[in-house]
């Protein structure tokens, strides 16, 4: 049989991981492949980039989807398991497309929250592109941006592998990064025990007359960064003549967004970290440049006056 597009893939990861117990990617793709019948010119059919087989990526993007509608999780990276939602999937009978996915909040905000301007839609780039009523620009904007979110997605997998020890020190180097006190010993870490609630202060001149204070807070998805914890961060920097940054791998609750505002204080939640290192090229390489070229009508106009 001809490989499954990614969304026709759904049920055959969930009915792989409907043991609730803990699988490996590889593991995931091997069984998959054996269950789908490929050939062996089909499970080594590459990506027109030749750096991935069409295979794992098409069920890297059915897990990309089945984890953002929380229907599976990866405890840690490249190990995944099926969530109660998944199952109840499963016994349901449904079938379990984008549509199905669609009715869970937190894919709703995935699929089709925007960055920049620009929806996120469902992958195209090695699917058949169907019929739609967009241009190619566009067609190629949107699937841009749904590589850019899959692309943040495994970044928090490789943040969430850190310790909470060396994901501070990430985040200063990434601050260095995006030019905030990017000169020599422009930033320093607190030491482990006895900060009070400042993890790292970064001075953004070398007399250290503007400085900002920094709290990270190394934290699960499901573990949002409530108002206390920002308020606690507020009363340790009052008075020392800085501004104020919270970095978490998780989410504020609404409340710490509000009170934050209030304070002046800068949030930046895992998502938005996430972007931030795409962004400032921080953990991340250039897999292939594509150029969008355009027609140089003064090259023209120069011939039509001569």
């Amino acid at each position: 049989m001809a490989i499954p597009k990614y969304d026709e893939l759904f049920s055959p990861v969930l009915q792989f991981l409907a043991d609730g117990k803990e699988h490996t990617s590889k593991e995931m793709v091997e069984a998959l492949i054996e269950q789908l019948g490929l050939t062996d010119e089909e499970r080594n059919e590459w990506l027109p980039s030749k750096r991935q087989r069409v295979i794992d990526n098409r069920v890297g993007w059915a897990r990309t989807y089945l984890k953002k509608a929380g229907l599976m999780s990866s405890p840690r990276r490249g190990v995944y398991r099926i969530e109660q939602t998944g199952l109840d999937a499963l016994a349901s009978g449904a079938a379990i497309t984008n549509d199905y996915l669609e009715r869970f909040d937190a894919f709703k905000q995935f699929k089709n929250g925007a960055v920049d301007g620009v929806a996120v839609s469902a992958p195209t780039t090695d699917a058949v592109i169907e019929e739609r009523a967009e241009t190619p620009d566009e067609a190629l904007g949107h699937a841009y941006e749904q590589i850019t979110a899959q692309l943040a997605d495994e970044l928090l997998d490789e943040v969430m592998k850190l310790s909470p020890i060396a994901f501070e020190q990430m985040v200063l180097d990434l601050m260095a990064a995006m030019g905030y006190g990017a000169f020599e010993s422009a930033s320093t870490a607190t030491p482990a025990t006895g900060d009070q609630g400042i993890d790292g202060v970064i001075m953004q001149d070398k007399l250290g007359f503007n400085l900002i204070f920094v709290q990270v807070k190394h934290y699960a998805i499901d573990h949002a960064v409530g108002r206390p914890e920002v308020q606690g961060f507020v009363g340790a920097i009052a008075g020392r003549g800085g501004n104020g940054l919270f970095v978490t791998t998780s989410t504020f609750t609404h409340h710490a967004v509000e009170y934050a505002a209030q304070q002046h204080v800068i949030l930046v939640d895992g998502e938005k970290l996430a972007r931030l290192m795409i962004e400032h090229d921080f953990g991340v390489t250039t897999k292939r440049v594509y150029a969008i070229k355009t027609v140089d009508t003064d090259v023209f106009n120069a011939y039509l006056d001569e």
